[in-house]
């Protein structure tokens, strides 16, 4: 019957014809890095196609946020005014081929360290920020990343500015040794001179924050929020499992089990990130002018 013949045209017709029949070829001409892994439904995901808040269309995990990215996302349009953009690289304790990663970092990525610090406004309130970006080294605390912390409090000091950080960190940086630890009590000591000064500080912890961060100025803020599912703590999971000999429950450094243990204020999703934000600079706005 004509119905059950098979079709001799079937194989000759493509959709473009400047496209290869098969299908492993018309793989390899994906651009490395147009794809990637959700790691929350574990979908495949085209990068171009993502939101403005890089978020999951599907499962709306909070996905990896470009320093530069969140800051054009989060503030108003055209009121950025980086700060400490141009600070000389050094490799403090002579590490081995430090220089080079840290070079090929800036290249990779388009930053000068991992943290973007500057002036900028929500809702025409004028805020200092600072978005750490762990695509550079992880995030890692080296000693620019905590001076452009330590300079961006004191610049919101002397103009009377709240301060918003949004937080990644894998920790301490290793190639810098104990001068990265040094970090945390030089960060530490601005945020308490700005709380001092009676100004606002808010942290907004996101995927992954750790290590030295974690124990420093990550926890020092008035109010400290965080996205869903990030990974919060000191130590890695891992590292605790293998020191007190015994497994973790599941989550157990997720933000949700974090929170009932009362170290965070709140878990606030990207779609509501910036008016939480405002609210709360609003807030702390009306306390300083009944200060005055």
């Amino acid at each position: 019957m004509a119905l059950f013949r098979k079709n001799k045209y079937k194989n000759s017709i493509r959709l473009n014809p400047s496209q290869p029949d098969n299908y492993q070829q018309r793989i390899k001409q994906i651009p490395d890095g147009a794809t990637f892994t959700c790691p929350g439904c574990k979908k495949a995901l085209v990068r171009k196609d993502l939101p403005e808040d890089r978020t999951c269309r599907k499962c709306h995990y909070p996905l990896q946020f470009p320093a530069y990215d969140r800051i054009d996302w989060l503030l108003d349009s055209e009121t950025f005014e980086e700060l400490d953009a141009e600070i000389d690289l050094v490799n403090p304790i002579n590490f081995p081929d430090y220089m080079d990663k840290l070079k090929d970092k800036q290249e990779n990525t388009g930053l000068q360290e991992a943290v973007v610090t500057g002036l900028g406004k929500i809702a025409g309130q004028t805020i200092a920020v600072g978005v750490m970006d762990s695509r550079f080294i992880m995030a890692s605390m080296g000693h620019i990343v905590g001076e452009k912390l330590t300079r961006l409090f004191e610049k919101a000091i002397e103009k009377r500015l709240p301060v918003v950080l949004y937080i990644a960190s894998g920790g301490a940086r290793m190639q810098e040794g104990i001068i990265s630890l040094m970090q945390m009590a030089k960060v530490s000591q601005a945020v308490a001179k700005h709380d001092a000064a009676g100004l606002f500080y808010l942290a907004v912890l996101t995927q992954p924050t750790t290590g030295g961060v974690t124990a420093s100025f990550a926890n020092q803020a008035d109010i400290i929020l965080a996205e869903p599912k990030a990974t919060i703590g000191f130590a890695g999971k891992r590292v605790i499992e293998q020191t007190i000999h015994a497994e973790l429950p599941h989550g157990f450094q997720e933000s949700e089990t974090v929170l009932k243990n009362g170290f965070i204020d709140s878990i606030v999703s990207r779609d509501l990130q910036k008016e939480v934000i405002r609210q709360l600079l609003t807030i702390h706005s009306l306390d300083i002018k009944e200060e005055e």
